[in-house]
């Protein structure tokens, strides 16, 4: 069996030390402390003001509550200076806490007093910071000191110390003495016992339920689109075998349409977990593994090794436990991979998927149902993040058979049949040119201009296959470069100026921009007939602007458009309509036919997310 750091096993059901606590955050909670210890304290004193009677007017128990109040002062000062709260220092305030009531409240006596609150602020404090066994700890500091102040009075210390106090003119102590007897000490120390099991528990309670929420949000922080779904399953089973101690883990799965079972494997090993395999298919896969049961969640465990038969507790769907399980169901399973005891979740993943999860030889304690339950609850919410990475990746795979279909049907359409059609004119300039030398030099340019224009159209092909890595950093030199480089290939002028020495742009409008460019030049190169060309990109009332102006031929229309009047004519460069569409953008078409065209892209500067990203 796989061997896991002592700490794991140790503390396997102390969920909330799964979870630790910031340093900003423990600095906030003591801060929230600090400044509760000295509310109370301040409402103590007013309360001890109105009515002096409580403490028997006594001086000492004023200069008491005094330097705890400066101590509480000092405490936040020391939270505002410091850069980190050490658990020694957390330790020592507590300390102090513990104390102080067990000292003031010997000036009063009864449950009804000012100062028994200082025993809740302590009790609250304890399961703040930590939890249950800390907060019974805490009262039964507290008891064990109410518990030593009593015996110390018991044996003559008032009168000692009230003797030592009137040689030196001084005023007396006046202590409670009687709330110290035995009957009522017991009494408040039931008290302080019950309010800290009750205090810690609730804290155990709510700590519990925060560490369960951070390892199910750990766990679907492992779904990435990029892993795939096998890297996305190796990640959340490799949590699994960590989190549960155990050996092995398995996913059995069928699809609703083909009823084929899919299984996969991860073991436990003493370096960590295996990587993921897919097991081969079988027939039986179904009968083994994805059986009809009412038990939603299930624990199978023998008592002892080796013995015959298997013991189960099931949950239902609904989370409520059933006896409608017969453990010799899974007997196929243990002789498939052998076990001592198993957990096994199903799951369900939209209409296409359902399954169950493995657990084998896992450590589990405390309460079962609790254990079922809360994965039960992990599956419920890790499940459609798993189910998105599969759709995410189908809905890949898709695009990409659809972009590789187009690139074929480019190729068929544009290269392969020009390239054809060279062909055979090569081929009919061949037979020709014994007879009719003087053709020859006029085809071949001809020819030449046919293959350069189909290179041309390569490239911008391949262009638009190429995956753009452009930000605000990038988009400058970008531009620039894909302007420089289409003057070079067409032998069309072209510049690129921007108003804009730095550019602070969303990466999605970046990309965006950038391929609009691409299109706009395309457009220019196959259809405006231009001999210049300019680029331009500034920014003017809250929005980045792009310009793209040539001297060409125009669109078949006259007149400026703007974006809806161009969408109700069914007008304009559909491609980047279409881009301008992701980003919120608006386009403006000027067009002089025989004089040119002038496109204003105009996308506005706002940190809204856009479509699409």
């Amino acid at each position: 069996m796989v061997r896991f750091p002592v700490s794991v096993l140790r503390y396997r059901f102390l969920w909330r030390l799964r979870v630790p606590t910031s340093p900003s955050e423990v600095r906030r909670i003591e801060r929230w402390l600090a400044t509760a210890r000295v509310a109370l304290a301040i409402c103590a004193l007013v309360a001890i003001w109105m009515d002096p009677a409580e403490i028997r007017y006594s001086i000492w128990a004023y200069g008491l509550l005094g330097f705890y109040i400066i101590h509480g002062v000092v405490i936040m000062l020391l939270l505002r200076f410091r850069q980190e709260s050490t658990s020694s220092f957390r330790l020592l305030v507590h300390a102090a806490d513990i104390v102080w009531p067990a000292l003031v409240s010997s000036f009063t006596g009864g449950q009804s007093n000012p100062f028994f609150l200082f025993f809740v602020f302590v009790l609250a404090a304890a399961a703040y910071r930590w939890g249950l066994w800390e907060t019974l700890g805490t009262a039964v500091g507290a008891v064990l000191l109410l518990w030593a102040e009593g015996l110390a009075f018991d044996h003559g210390f008032v009168h000692w110390v009230n003797g030592a106090l009137f040689q030196h003119h001084l005023p007396r102590l006046v202590i409670a003495v009687d709330d110290f007897e035995p009957k009522r000490l017991f009494m408040r120390s039931v008290y302080l016992v019950v309010l800290g099991l009750l205090l810690g528990f609730l804290a155990e309670q709510q700590k519990q339920l925060r560490a369960e929420k951070a390892v199910i949000a750990r766990i679907l922080g492992r779904a990435n689109v990029e892993s795939g779904l096998s890297g996305t399953l190796y990640e959340i089973m490799s949590d699994l075998l960590t989190l549960y101690g155990a050996n092995g883990a398995i996913i059995a799965s069928q699809e609703s349409d083909s009823h084929h079972v899919f299984v996969c494997q991860v073991r436990g090993e003493a370096e960590g977990p295996s990587s993921l395999r897919w097991l081969d298919s079988s027939p039986s896969d179904r009968e083994t593994y994805l059986f009809p049961s009412p038990a939603d969640a299930l624990f199978l465990y023998q008592r002892k090794p080796g013995a015959a038969g298997m013991e189960s507790v099931a949950l239902d769907a609904e989370g409520v436990p059933t006896r409608e399980v017969a453990p010799e169901q899974w007997e196929r399973l243990a002789s498939k991979h052998p076990f001592q005891s198993a957990v096994i979740i199903s799951f369900l993943f939209g209409r296409e998927w359902s399954g169950r999860i493995f657990l084998l030889n896992p450590s589990l304690g405390g309460n079962t149902a609790e254990e079922l339950h809360f994965l039960q609850e992990l599956v419920r919410q890790v499940g459609p993040a798993v189910y998105n990475v599969y759709l995410l990746r189908r809905l890949r795979l898709r695009a990409g058979a659809l972009e590789r279909a187009r690139f074929a049907r480019e190729l068929h359409d544009g290269a392969v049949q020009s390239l054809i059609a060279v062909e055979m004119q090569v081929d009919v300039l061949r037979r020709q040119a014994d007879n009719r030398p003087d053709l020859v030099s006029g085809e071949l340019g001809r020819i030449q201009g046919l293959l350069r224009e189909e290179v041309l159209k390569l490239r911008e092909l391949m262009q638009q296959l190429k995956t753009l890595d452009v930000d605000s950093r990038k988009i400058l030199l970008f531009l620039e470069d894909t302007v420089e480089r289409f003057q070079r290939e067409t032998g069309i002028s072209a510049r690129f100026h921007s108003d804009l020495q730095q550019v602070d742009m969303p990466q999605p409008v970046c990309r965006e921009l950038a391929r609009i460019v691409q299109e706009g030049l395309v457009n220019v190169r196959k259809h405006s007939q231009a001999r210049q060309v300019m680029v331009r990109l500034g920014s003017n009332q809250g929005a980045w602007k792009v310009v793209i102006e040539d001297n060409g031929r125009g669109f078949p229309f006259a007149g400026r458009f703007s974006y809806d009047e161009l969408e109700k004519m069914g007008k304009g460069p559909l491609v980047i309509k279409e881009r301008l569409r992701l980003i919120n953008g608006q386009l403006t078409v000027e067009s002089n036919p025989g004089q040119g065209a002038r496109l204003e892209i105009s996308v506005p500067q706002r940190r809204a997310p856009v479509d699409g990203y």
